[in-house]
């Protein structure tokens, strides 16, 4: 029942938070209208990024019933820390999921505009992380989320080092 639960609350944080940022705010941006010439090998390109953005957004959500039974939205967080799959590369897949889409839907629609939402985004994402996501991390897992933060990087995917993440939880 637990992981029902969990389930549910994510999938309606899933609709709200990342569906506004990467649905709703960019159709009302450009009602998806794209530019005048559109090369084929950037249409390409744009619907692989989104379709990798979805693909990884869909999956770091996951990790947070599966692994944490719990939610990525505040009000309901897993009971431990989410360190394994993608959180094993880097500690924040679902915001650089979010950006990736964004930029491949600049890509596709050929509209800067996008690009410089996207860099919005990423402003607010990085300072939300900063912020209030570290420091609520930190009060709630303690010393786990400490090693976890010195372990893994929170940007810039990398390889996991020897002795990779185990548990798991929410991201930072």
């Amino acid at each position: 029942m637990r992981r029902v639960r969990a389930a549910a609350g994510t999938a309606v944080f899933l609709v709200v938070a990342p569906g506004t940022v990467v649905g709703l705010l960019p159709w009302l941006i450009t009602g998806w209208q794209a530019g005048s010439s559109r090369p084929a090998a950037l249409i390409a390109l744009g619907a692989l990024l989104i379709a990798v953005g979805c693909a990884v957004l869909l999956y770091a959500f996951g990790q947070f019933v599966v692994d944490g039974l719990g939610t990525p939205a505040p009000p309901a967080p897993t009971d431990v820390l989410v360190s394994r799959g993608l959180y094993r590369w880097v500690r924040n897949p679902m915001y650089l999921a979010v950006l990736t889409a964004v930029v491949g839907q600049a890509v596709l629609l050929e509209r800067p505009v996008l690009l410089a939402y996207a860099a919005a985004v990423c402003v607010v994402c990085v300072a939300f992380v900063h912020w209030y996501e570290e420091p609520t991390l930190r009060r709630r897992y303690a010393a786990s989320y400490d090693e976890y933060r010195d372990r893994v990087p929170g940007w810039l995917p990398r390889w996991p080092r020897t002795g990779s993440a185990s548990g798991a939880g929410r991201p930072g």
